[in-house]
């Protein structure tokens, strides 16, 4: 009898009521387990280090270390880990800055229960995801970002770069990708890091949007 490999989450917050009641939320979900729970970032890259979780669930405000540095530190030294922002702020420089740091998505802290599992799940998968209300407060500045993407920038994209960005620009993670172009992750993600430097925009919904305002996809 084969079993399911189970999403392993670490939650960050330094409100205990708030850990137990994400904890609450979340343990009866089959496909994930909460494996540890902490009050900083510093705490949950030691824990992480430990643990092994895949998705670490975390705050942004909080002592010893707030989350844009732990997001950076996780993304340098434990590059495996995948970092989903659950903030009650909707902040758009908060959340372009932690998406350079290196988080995986951003979800608002008034989201659904279900919608909070399908982020974890989006994220494991090697995509990205933002809930409504984070993509809204995004949007200014795809405008700006796809603005300043010539068409100059586009012709500099290989064949198989705007391959990649049009299966980014439909919703699919990176192991999906790999899958369709019969290609390594690794390669996916370097196609990926490539678009991102040609185009200067650098985020999952910005690359999206520039796709269907030049034609890519419908």
């Amino acid at each position: 009898m084969s079993t399911v490999n189970k999403i392993r989450v670490l939650l960050v917050d330094d409100h205990p009521l708030v850990l137990d009641g994400i904890s609450a939320r979340l343990e009866s979900e089959a496909l994930l387990e909460i494996v540890g729970m902490a009050n900083d970032g510093l705490q949950a890259l030691e824990l992480a280090a430990q643990l092994n979780p895949d998705v670490v669930l975390m705050d942004i405000s909080m002592p010893v270390m707030n989350g844009f540095e732990a997001s950076e530190r996780f993304r340098i030294e434990q590059p495996d880990v995948k970092v989903l922002i659950l903030s009650m702020h909707d902040n758009r420089e908060y959340i372009v800055k932690l998406i350079k740091c290196g988080a995986a998505g951003y979800v608002l802290k008034d989201v659904s229960s279900s919608e909070l599992i399908s982020a974890i799940e989006t994220v494991y998968g090697g995509g990205t995801y933002f809930s409504s209300g984070a993509s809204q407060s995004l949007f200014s500045q795809f405008e700006q970002e796809g603005g300043q993407a010539s068409a100059q920038a586009q012709e500099e994209l290989t064949g198989r770069e705007k391959d990649v960005l049009i299966l980014v620009s439909e919703g699919n993670s990176n192991k999906e990708i790999a899958r369709e172009l019969d290609i390594s992750v690794r390669t996916v993600e370097t196609h990926r890091q490539n678009i991102k430097q040609k185009l200067d925009i650098h985020t999952a919904a910005g690359l999206t949007r520039y796709a269907i305002e030049h034609k890519l996809v419908d």
